[in-house]
């Protein structure tokens, strides 16, 4: 009888024993469904994180790159970021991968001083190339100009060089200010002193021309054309009361203060 009592027992206990693997088993692929929606939840938010980010990184690029008319950068602040296009109309020399260029549109002009260039890229910019430029306007004695250390890249398409405006009847308005870094022209200019910056050749030269009464000072911006030496050596030979036509770019140092690129002896 205790014999069998023990068999009755162990069968007893062997069944309970399968009977809780059994359960252990079958509550198993509950802990494990719980873990992969978590994981796919988890990776879901993830990934909405990193397109928002994505979302904000692209309209962060884009704001940083929208391209200003003529009229929004002359209602920019003084020292915001600025991004242009505009054409090349002129350059002055390059040096350590810096070179300040004269820029026009349809619009305005720019002028930008000691923007980063390689020399490689300084010699394509020849008058008519489009760029677009990114930098900072400031002004600096009456020059309202993109300041050094701003950065460009060329853009494909037209080109334009602009024709000088006649601006004579402009002189001693505050309209002429309005024409500030263009190409301009003055008829019918006397010439009333010339001298050179160190009071020797090699450098600018300093020309005052006189009009209907009032004096202005005019300039030849060595490093924008000192290298021709024809026309250099004209300048520097004008004489007191001589009748010219003159142009160049309408650049501002204490007021209007343009660089020469021609002067036409009447």
């Amino acid at each position: 009888m205790k014999k069998f009592g023990t068999l009755v027992l162990t069968a007893a206990m062997a069944f309970a024993l399968v009977a809780c693997g059994s359960e252990t088993t079958e509550s198993a692929p509950e802990s494990s469904v719980e873990e992969s929606v978590a994981t796919q939840e988890s990776s879901v938010e993830e990934s909405e994180a990193v397109v928002e980010e994505s979302s904000t990184e692209e309209s962060s690029t884009e704001e940083a790159v929208a391209v200003m008319s003529y009229a929004d950068y002359a209602a920019a602040e003084l020292d915001s970021e600025v991004v242009i296009e505009a054409y090349v109309q002129a350059t002055q020399s390059w040096w350590d991968n810096k070179i300040t260029v004269y820029l026009q549109d349809q619009d305005g002009a720019y002028f930008a001083y000691n923007m980063a260039c390689s020399e490689e890229d300084a010699a394509k910019l020849v008058p008519g190339t489009k760029i677009r430029v990114t930098g900072y306007k400031t002004e600096w004695s009456g020059e309202v100009e993109i300041a050094e250390g701003a950065t460009f890249e060329f853009v494909e398409g037209d080109t334009f060089v602009a024709e000088p405006v006649d601006v004579t009847d402009l002189l001693g308005t505050d309209a002429l200010v309005e024409k500030q870094n263009q190409k301009v022209a003055f008829k019918d200019m006397t010439v009333s002193a010339v001298s050179y910056k160190n009071n020797e050749p090699g450098d600018d030269i300093y020309v005052n021309f006189t009009k209907d009464g009032a004096e202005y000072a005019f300039c030849l911006e060595y490093y924008l054309n000192g290298s021709d030496e024809e026309f250099y050596n004209a300048v520097g030979s004008l004489e007191v009361g001589q009748v010219c036509d003159v142009e160049g770019f309408l650049y501002w140092y204490e007021g209007p203060n343009p660089h020469i690129t021609a002067v036409t002896v009447k």
